[in-house]
């Protein structure tokens, strides 16, 4: 009962840093650069791990490293999706190399863990239809 509940306080707080980072997007006082830091330090806090450190990673390494920290299956498609959204918005803002390093990250451990993931999936519509359809699953 506490494993379940505390692995649906962290879905739940991932889910919401990324409705957060939507938000923040479309104000005018933010950066993209912004709202894609928000949201890995939310894969930090997700993974238990050292956001910094995990993020340096290879795509190659960082789903083995999801796979050894012991990060529960069904959070890794939330931050798959984070980190295919932190690639959006490191290209809005020009960064190219870290937003390809974000989305190579993330198609990894979408295939590392079985999750179905396409380059639109970074879009605002997709990801509140995922964060729905998730919400009324749970």
């Amino acid at each position: 009962m506490f494993e379940r509940d505390y692995l649906m306080r962290l879905i739940a707080e991932l889910g919401a840093a990324i409705r957060r980072s939507l938000e923040r997007d479309q104000g005018m006082d933010r950066t993209a650069t912004d709202s894609a830091q928000m949201l890995e330090a939310a894969v930090g806090v997700a993974t238990e791990l050292d956001g910094v450190a995990l993020l340096s990673l290879s795509p190659e390494s960082i789903a083995q490293v999801i796979e050894v920290s012991g990060t529960d299956p069904r959070v890794t498609e939330y931050i798959a999706r984070s980190l295919l959204l932190c690639s959006r918005y490191y290209a809005e803002d020009g960064n190219e190399p870290l937003a390809d390093l974000r989305a190579k990250q993330a198609f990894a451990i979408a295939d590392a863990y079985g999750h179905d993931l396409a380059e639109d999936d970074a879009s605002p519509e997709a990801i509140e239809a995922f964060l729905d359809r998730e919400l009324l699953d749970d």
